[in-house]
């Protein structure tokens, strides 16, 4: 198939964070530099939804406003299923784990039960054509005290570590990965993670242009 016509595949990132405002520490891993898409840059976890997500049973379930933020442009099914994909991406590349039951060996199984109810939604992205990789990205986050485990993961991600907002600044970043944080940050700010359904923005290439539009 030409890369032109590639469908974006639905993918969810997870922003796990703790404090607020100046003491505000986000956790972020690098990619690695042989990595088709975004080699090198540093990244929130997250990752594909795969066909294991739809069958994960939520220890709690999404909020009822998330839910129908996220049902904008998913079934209520396939929402449970990106939410369920945040959190075990997450825990595959990071050994965090937003859910309760135990990880057999590190290793993500259907007595694992996410934790959906602790999860906001923020942002979505959409990857635009010509590249060698499309998401549908929807963005969450997570406050730390909700994650239990040790930073570790599967090597997917290296230089794990909660950095403060200066620290991120320096590091190599993906421009929509910014833009991301900087709506989450605008979000927190006005302490609206706790509110039911609102507007999400939704970065996409429209006719030539990269552009924010609201879902």
């Amino acid at each position: 198939m030409d890369k032109k016509t590639l469908r974006p595949k639905d993918a969810a990132t997870l922003v796990l964070y703790r404090g607020h405002g100046n003491n505000l520490r986000i956790l972020l891993g690098q990619r690695h530099q042989g990595h088709a898409f975004m080699p090198n840059a540093y990244v929130f976890p997250g990752g594909r939804v795969n066909s294991s997500d739809s069958r994960a049973i939520p220890s709690s379930e999404l909020r009822s406003g998330v839910a129908k933020m996220l049902e904008r442009a998913a079934t209520p099914a396939r929402a449970r299923a990106i939410a369920v994909a945040a959190v075990r991406e997450t825990f595959e590349e990071t050994g965090l784990l937003v859910a309760s039951g135990a990880s057999d060996n590190n290793q993500w199984h259907n007595k694992i039960g996410p934790l959906l109810g602790s999860m906001d939604y923020f942002f979505r992205a959409i990857t635009p054509p010509n590249r060698i990789r499309r998401f549908d990205a929807r963005f969450f986050s997570v406050q730390a005290s909700e994650a239990r485990g040790s930073l570790g993961g599967d090597g997917e991600l290296k230089n794990l570590s909660w950095f403060t907002l200066n620290e991120i600044s320096k590091l190599e970043m993906a421009s929509i990965t910014r833009i991301a944080l900087a709506e989450f940050r605008r979000v927190i700010a006005v302490q609206s993670l706790d509110k039911s359904s609102r507007l999400i923005p939704v970065s996409r290439y429209i006719r030539g242009q990269y552009k924010i539009t609201m879902e």
